[in-house]
């Protein structure tokens, strides 16, 4: 199952707290076939069949395909000087 960074964590509840969202709202990652990629975007509740994932209040609702690929994978966040927001998966820290 993904795991969330605690950047991660922090900077999606920063996101959902931020905007105008339920406070069930999360970060939904979906495929998209056409590109061959990832979405990110926020959403206010799961889609039908998304799982989802919570980390400390933090929330990310992926739907098959995405919960799939992501599964033995990290995401990470990091914010840059003015602000914006980049999200990078990595591969799960080993367990020991």
């Amino acid at each position: 199952m993904l795991t969330l960074t605690e950047n991660a964590v922090l900077v999606i509840r920063d996101l959902t707290a931020q905007q105008a969202v339920p406070e069930e709202a999360g970060l939904r990652i979906a495929t998209d076939p056409t590109a061959g990629s990832l979405t990110l975007a926020l959403a206010e509740q799961p889609a039908l069949g998304d799982q989802v994932v919570a980390n400390s209040g933090a929330r990310i609702f992926l739907d098959a395909d995405a919960a799939q690929l992501l599964d033995d994978k990290a995401l990470d966040a990091t914010v840059d000087a003015q602000g914006a927001v980049q999200f990078g998966i990595a591969e799960q820290p080993a367990l020991g």
